[in-house]
């Protein structure tokens, strides 16, 4: 599941990196969206953020950027998609 806010931050990176390139901001926000979907399938295959210290709070890296999900008991919500360079939203 993708939360609202995750639809904000791929919007914003799309449109970020459209303003140079529609074609790579396309090729982007396409692989960020395939890599969200395959936390679903497979959500042990990521990391745990050491920042958040909690084995539940994982993230994939996808170039530059961070998709950090959360691992409930029978699906799994992404809570944050942001640049490397960013801080850490507190965890909800």
């Amino acid at each position: 599941m993708l939360y609202e806010q995750c639809h904000a931050h791929l919007l914003a990176i799309y449109d970020h990196i459209g303003h140079n390139s529609e074609l790579y901001a396309i090729q982007v926000a396409d692989r960020l969206t395939r890599r969200s979907e395959q936390i679903g399938a497979f959500p042990l295959s990521g990391r745990t953020v050491p920042e958040y210290q909690n084995p539940d709070i994982r993230e994939r890296i996808e170039g530059p950027y961070r998709i950090i999900y959360l691992i409930k008991p029978g699906h799994v919500d992404v809570v944050a998609l942001i640049h490397g360079h960013q801080a850490l939203p507190p965890f909800v």
